[in-house]
């Protein structure tokens, strides 16, 4: 019986720093060795790092990348390995490396780039033209990258028709919510579509705004997930892929056989993979236990939960900052920004600081210490009351007869933003901003106040999710680590007397939809209103999102979480006089 030991290495590189990522492949490839697998995959960029961005038109940069892929290729023997780097021919390409016994065999190039969204692959990369077949000992496998795949009538398909028992597609593919069910689905049909056996690699880890999830799986010709690898984790999966159940399912389908014949032969070229005779024979031999191919999907909570934890801990690291500090307020989305960089981190890199004004509440005060004590966080107090009654004393005279509003308001959380950056400067701490999508959405939040930071943890995370992550992160725990009374209490940014968010703002029970609705689903005023909303609070909410543009535009970066993100994912000109309501 023909057969294929594979391993798919889901690793988390850092881009740009080609020393580590080689490393960490050579290392992999000599671990997959030890297991006798026969094919070893990385994801796509491995080399590099994904995105790589504007690096990519640095000619030094394609060149390093080159150079740490021939130190990969020197430590490739007795085993197959497609390695994603950026190939220089007449232009740069995206592709992926065909190695075997230290010689490249081939490079594929990505034939299909993605344009759309967080990705700008038009604007570095030249599509592919070639759709190669290789052949390992008998073995006939297609290698296709990332958007390749999500074409029915693509290269995967081309591949198979071909004769392709197996396609690997590599991957680096960033997560939002319900990302990976979709993604299974799809890759379910394209498989069972095909009669051919998926491996699909994914890459792991935080680039910037992007979180990438592994959640690798290997998909059967009947479209049977039989293989998968873990969420948010580095993973090697190895996986025994048994071929003849694909030949027996294409001798019973004489649709593809019309298909096959339709084929133009010049459409794929025939690259033989010279392996020795022993290549498949070392798998018969007495073998180690192979790691475990049965992990289970995340519950929705949780797994964005894991995904702002490896998006803030990949930020803090790979950026080599000391340690990070938050402003505390006793609010929710503080909280849960501190719960989040314990988690991440380690209480010992988290310090809080707290800075009451005359407006904080007793019952905030408390909620800070306790939400401390229960992190084991130390805590910095600094009251603002002084600097603010000088603030207030030096601009007396232009403001005098002027009544107090939202000026004042402003001026104590700008404060408090000079005070955290003063932190960050001495101490080499990094500032995590605590506001949430719903408020960056209309524009409730400060410029230079409490927009101040270095990263947004939660700036994707609707104020409703912001409760149901702390909600989770409790029952998780089995005791209150946010305290109770901060989720029972009223949203406020405490800048005034008896002050409420929905003096403002709607309930963010109504609010969150229609930002959903507007943001991530680009309806239209009328299709939101007909949804059953008031049509005053639609015009007002539209009217505050597309006026906030100005300032979301000079937020620190924050975690992509759901389908459309601000910033690279949803862009819209500042100045702009469209109105569509």
């Amino acid at each position: 019986m023909k057969a294929l030991r594979i391993a798919l290495s889901q690793i988390n590189p850092t881009v740009g720093n080609f020393e580590k990522n080689v490393s960490k492949i050579i290392g992999y490839i000599k671990k997959a060795k030890t297991f006798g697998a026969n094919l070893i995959a990385f994801p796509e960029l491995s080399i590099t790092g994904y995105p790589p961005e504007d690096l990519l038109l640095k000619i030094q940069f394609i060149e390093d990348n080159l150079d740490a892929l021939k130190e990969v290729q020197k430590n490739v023997d007795d085993i197959v390995a497609i390695v994603g780097f950026v190939d220089r021919k007449d232009d740069i390409y995206n592709a992926a490396a065909i190695i075997y016994n230290q010689k490249m065999i081939d490079s594929y190039h990505k034939m299909y780039l993605p344009n759309y969204g967080v990705f700008d692959e038009y604007r570095y990369f030249r599509a592919g033209t070639r759709c190669p077949l290789y052949h390992i000992g008998g073995v006939k496998i297609g290698v296709n990258i990332c958007e390749d795949i999500w074409y029915p009538e693509g290269i995967s398909r081309t591949q198979s028709l071909a004769g392709a028992e197996i396609i690997l597609n590599i991957n680096a593919s960033p997560y939002h919510i319900g990302k990976g069910k979709f993604r299974e689905q799809m890759l379910s049909t394209r498989a069972s579509d095909n009669m051919v056996i998926i491996a699909y690699l994914n890459t792991v880890g935080g680039q910037d705004e992007l979180v990438f999830d592994g959640h690798s799986i290997i998909i059967n010709q009947n479209g049977q997930i039989i293989a998968r690898g873990k969420q948010f984790e580095e993973d090697l999966i190895i996986v025994d892929l048994e071929l003849e159940g694909v030949m027996m399912g294409r001798l019973h389908s004489p649709l593809r056989r019309q298909e096959v014949i339709k084929l133009e032969k010049d459409a794929f070229e025939k690259i033989e993979i010279p392996v020795e005779k022993t290549f498949f024979k070392k798998r018969t031999g007495p073998r180690l236990r192979l790691p475990s191919k049965d992990n289970k999907v995340l519950a929705p909570l949780e797994e964005v939960y894991t995904a702002l934890l490896l998006g803030t801990s990949d930020y803090v690291n790979k950026n080599g900052f000391k340690g990070v500090i938050i402003g505390l307020s006793g609010g929710i989305d503080s909280s849960l920004v501190a719960t989040i960089a314990v988690d991440a981190l380690g209480k010992n890199s988290v310090t809080g600081l707290f800075m009451p004004s005359p407006y904080t509440s007793k019952e905030s005060i408390e909620d800070v210490y306790a939400l401390a004590n229960t992190l084991g966080i130390k805590i910095i107090e600094i009251p603002i009351n002084k600097i603010f009654l000088s603030y207030l004393d030096s601009l007396k005279g232009d403001f005098s007869g002027l009544p107090a509003d939202v000026t004042e308001e402003n001026l104590q959380a700008r404060i408090r933003g000079n005070i955290l950056m003063a932190f960050s400067n001495k101490f080499g701490w990094l500032v995590l901003a605590t506001g949430n999508k719903s408020e960056l959405s209309v524009g409730y939040a400060t410029l230079y106040g409490d927009m101040a930071g270095g990263f947004a943890v939660i700036k994707d995370v609707p104020k409703t999710m912001v409760y149901d992550l702390c909600r989770w992160r409790n029952n998780k725990e089995g005791i209150a680590v946010i305290p109770e009374n901060v989720l029972l209490k009223e949203p406020s940014a405490e800048l005034k007397p008896d002050q409420k968010d929905t003096d403002t703002l709607p309930a963010y029970s109504l609010l969150d939809p229609i930002l959903k609705a507007y943001i991530e689903d680009d309806k239209s005023f009328k299709e939101i209103v007909s949804l059953g909303f008031e049509t005053e609070i639609v015009r007002n909410v539209i009217k505050m999102i597309d006026k906030s543009e100005y300032k979301r535009r000079q937020s620190p970066p924050g975690i992509k979480i759901t389908r459309r993100a601000f910033g690279r994912d949803r862009r819209f000109p500042i100045t702009n006089k469209y109105r569509g309501y």
